[in-house]
This record gives C-alpha cells, sequence and structure tokens, in this order.
C-alpha cells in the first residue's frame, strides 16, 4: 500500500540521519587537536575539555564560541607568514561541533571513545628536566602594575642547552607576563642585595644594561604555548650565568601571594646553533586621545644574516593591529600580521619553514592603536594621550625574533626610525 511505503520511507531516512549524526566519538578528536592544550585543570582556560562530561557539560558554550569564531583563538592572518601548528577548525570541524551540539551532545557506544593524549599533568611538554622558582613568596600591592625580578639559582656548572621553557604562574589572578632574562655578569645579585624584600624593582628589563644579544632565554603572556624547538635548535645559559625571572603583576581588584616556577627542557645535542631573541622596537610613538586609527611605524636594519625561527608580537590593551614585513633584495616578505590583536591572547607563532633576512635586510614593523571611547578595552577614563610604558594602562610596539646568526658579533640590535 501506499502509505505503507511512505511511512517505510520516511522511517528509511530517519535512520540514516541518526547514523549520520556526530556522537562523541567524532567529537573528541577535535578538542584534543584544538582545545585541550589551553582546557586543562589549572590552565588558563576557565574549565577543562578532557572527557565527554566536561564536553557535555559546556556544550551550548563550545557551540556559540566556535560560531562567533571566538575558538579556537588563533590570531595571524593567512598568507603574512607560514606558521606551525594553525589552530583554526576546518569547515567539516565546525559542522561536526555544531551538528553534535544540536543532536544533544549524544555519547555512542562509550567502548570506542579514546582517553585523550593531550598531558593532563601541570606541565604541557611533560615533565621538564628541571625546575627553578622563586626562593619565596611574594605578594604585590594591590591596585598598581608592579615589576619584579628574581634571582633564580643556577644549578649547572657548565654551559647547558635549553630547548623548550614552559611558565607556570603561581596566581594567575595577579600575574600578567614572565620573562626570563640572563645574566653572566652577576649584576642581579648585588640589586637583589640592595633592596628589601623577595627580588627588586626593575621596569623595562632585568634592571642592569644589556651588553649581549644573549640576554633573553624565553617568556610567557595570557594565551603562550609552550613548544620545543627544531633539533639541533637551543637557547644556551652560559656557565655560571644567573637566571632572572621578571614578573609584571597586575593586581586590580585584589592581591594574593605568587611563587611562579620554570620548567626547563634541554636539550641532548652538543652542536646546537644558538637561538637569541632580538627585540624590534618602536618606542617613540605618541597616541592622540580619541583616534580609534591611529597608526605608526618603524624601520630597522639586520646589520647580520639572520635564520628567524619564530616571533612574539606585543601590544597592550588599546592594540588593534600589528605587522612586521622584511625587505630582502628589494622583494617584501611578511613575518605576522594580527589584525584583532587581543591582549588576552598572546605568544610565541613558529615558522614552517626558518626566514631567511640577509644583512643589510630591513624589517618594518608597524602598529595600530584604538584610543578611542568606543574602545571597550580603553582603560583611561577621561582619555588621554599615550605613550610607551612599562605600565598595563600604558603602550607598546614590539615583536621578538627568535633567530639564530652566523657572528659572535656582541652588539645591540639598533633601530633606524
Amino acid at each position: 500500500m501506499l502509505w505503507v511505503r511512505i511511512l517505510a520511507t520516511v522511517l528509511s531516512l530517519t535512520a540514516i540521519q541518526l547514523s549520520a549524526q556526530p556522537t562523541y566519538k567524532e567529537v573528541a578528536p577535535i578538542l584534543e587537536s584544538h582545545c585541550q592544550s589551553c582546557h586543562r585543570p589549572n590552565d588558563i582556560a576557565p574549565f577543562a575539555l578532557l572527557s565527554y562530561d566536561d564536553a557535555a557539560t559546556w556544550a551550548e558554550d563550545i557551540k556559540r564560541v566556535v560560531n562567533e569564531k571566538i575558538m579556537p583563538p588563533w590570531k595571524p592572518v593567512a598568507g603574512y607568514g607560514e606558521f606551525k601548528d594553525v589552530n583554526v577548525l576546518s569547515d567539516a570541524e565546525k559542522q561536526t561541533l555544531m551538528s553534535w551540539v544540536d543532536a544533544g551532545a549524544p555519547l555512542g557506544d562509550p567502548a570506542e571513545t579514546t582517553e585523550p593524549s593531550t598531558p593532563t599533568g601541570e606541565w604541557r611538554l611533560g615533565e621538564p628536566d628541571m625546575v627553578v622558582k622563586m626562593a619565596e613568596a611574594y605578594m604585590p600591592p594591590r591596585g598598581q602594575d608592579d615589576y619584579r625580578c628574581f634571582v633564580v639559582s643556577n644549578p649547572f656548572d657548565r654551559a647547558m642547552n635549553v630547548r623548550a621553557v614552559d611558565v607556570l604562574p603561581g596566581n594567575r589572578q595577579i600575574v600578567h607576563h614572565v620573562i626570563m632574562f640572563l645574566d653572566t655578569n652577576g649584576q642581579s645579585l648585588k640589586l637583589d642585595e640592595a633592596e628589601d624584600g623577595p627580588g627588586y624593582t626593575c621596569f623595562g628589563g632585568p634592571g642592569f644594561p644589556i651588553t649581549s644579544l644573549s640576554f633573553m632565554l624565553g617568556g610567557w603572556a595570557p594565551g603562550t604555548v609552550p613548544k620545543f624547538l627544531p633539533d639541533g635548535v637551543s637557547v644556551q645559559i652560559p656557565r655560571g650565568g644567573r637566571l632572572i625571572m621578571q614578573v609584571h603583576y597586575f593586581p586590580v581588584g585584589r592581591t594574593g601571594e605568587d611563587v611562579t616556577k620554570v620548567g626547563l627542557y634541554l636539550s641532548k645535542g652538543t652542536n646546537d646553533r644558538q637561538l637569541l631573541y632580538i627585540p624590534v622596537v618602536n618606542d617613540t610613538f605618541t597616541i592622540p586621545p580619541g583616534n580609534a586609527n591611529y597608526e605608526d611605524a618603524l624601520t630597522t636594519l639586520t646589520p647580520f644574516d639572520l635564520k628567524v625561527y619564530n616571533i612574539f608580537p606585543h601590544m597592550h590593551l588599546l592594540g588593534r593591529k600589528i605587522k612586521v614585513d622584511a625587505t630582502v633584495k628589494q622583494d617584501d616578505k611578511s613575518l605576522i600580521y594580527i589584525d584583532d590583536w587581543d591582549f588576552k591572547w598572546q605568544g610565541f607563532y613558529d615558522y614552517k619553514e626558518p626566514q631567511t633576512i640577509p644583512a643589510g635586510s630591513r624589517i618594518k614593523l608597524s602598529c595600530v592603536w584604538d584610543n578611542s571611547e568606543g574602545n571597550p578595552r580603553n582603560p583611561n577614563n577621561p582619555l588621554k594621550t599615550i605613550k610607551w610604558g612599562e605600565g598595563t594602562q600604558d603602550e607598546m610596539c614590539v615583536a621578538f625574533l627568535g633567530v639564530v646568526i652566523d657572528t659572535n658579533l656582541r652588539l645591540p640590535f639598533r633601530v633606524l626610525k
């Protein structure tokens, strides 16, 4: 009979739809690839996504942030530098997540669901070879920026090569960023002894003149994901060199004690090429109040051949765009472009292949700020003129280049305006 055939067709189509409906088996690999590096216990994300119960609890939120392109927060614009580990969902992955949430977040067969391979401990790269930390807890004064340097004992009796650095802020509510400096002359110890309390005050750097390109071990800011350097490349801690942990505290609403730790992952190689972090800095800009699209740029000349392995751009709350380009033998090469800057999501971006920049090339750093009332992130009321400064309410325009060079020159990286 006709109605029997119609009913059979409907039931058949329904069965096909149900069979095509994604379950957690299809969703779990997407979460592992794109979400779990941050959505882990005691990490930067506000909740974990390591299990079905986690994902089902936050299913509607997952749909919303994916639909609004908030997550995953990959910032570089495509086509401006080729990077490793591009964290962008494919159209198929987006559809899988949406369909799964719309279907009620079904579990499916539990036997088909595998445990995540993402490390669930406090260290994202697994247990470090060595952990260094502040010698004692520090409590910054509430309601103001506080830059504090802590001298960390160096346990090595010889030069050591480091392939990765992972920073664990002790109090994520008040730690804004951390930079690990190197002191080869013992200057930090004198500064520490001259000031009461743990550590010493240090705005703009480690508190003493930097005379070598080998001055920085690594760093952390909200959104930074630790990664290993390529085989044969590492950052060297010189024999007898001290580690200086500069912590920027911004305890606006409340303060508390902090003991920040740093995990060091050592290279097993003996002939590694040394990676140096070279800053390209524009510190001469003046951002007028009310200007929603203020741009300033700086061009710097490279005094020696560079191979750029990674890049770390940095601005503050008024930042909207940051771009770094290189002019190599009359040809322009883009190193990175972020057109939707987010102060709360920063990090190192590793190139798929090292970028070769010969001596004599020019590097251009461009920044755009929004110092208007229409910027919801603007911390200043009333509006005021903003210049370079270390405070969160000041601004910056800087890009750190992780480079290998073929020279032993120990010169500062000069900039040309």
